[in-house]
């Protein structure tokens, strides 16, 4: 079952809502290969690894240098598991608010979490 972190539209079905004025969201996106989406399940398996051995340790979640803009993006876990999910269901992310204020130290990029991962996985084979 999806977890939806967003809140619930404030405006919709309202006709005087200001999200209107941007007009039609772009839907022109190619689908979903059958690679991309096994590529997202691994991602979501490895997210809820990630925050399980992370989370505990004071790391609220995950950082990513943003190729658009070029400055880092942060992402709670439970944001970033419901933006990948809606891209799993939909082929594309809903727009979200960044985080206010965020505590650069509370946060580790994906690579950082996969040889975290990694190292607690070869220290228990090597018991």
């Amino acid at each position: 079952m999806p977890h939806d972190a967003l809140p619930p539209d404030p405006f919709e079905g309202d006709p005087e809502d200001p999200a209107l004025s941007l007009g039609e969201p772009d839907h022109d996106h190619a689908p979903m290969d059958e690679d991309e989406r096994t590529e997202l399940v691994s991602d979501l398996a490895d997210l809820a690894v990630y925050q399980a051995l992370l989370e505990h340790r004071g790391v609220r979640g995950i950082v990513v240098d943003c190729g658009e803009c070029q400055e880092p993006h942060y992402h709670d876990w439970a944001l970033l598991r419901a933006s990948l999910e809606q891209l799993l269901a939909d082929g594309r992310m809903r727009p979200h608010e960044p985080a206010f204020d965020p505590n650069p130290g509370a946060y580790v990029s994906w690579e950082y979490c996969r040889g975290y991962a990694d190292g607690v996985t070869a220290s228990e084979s090597a018991r």
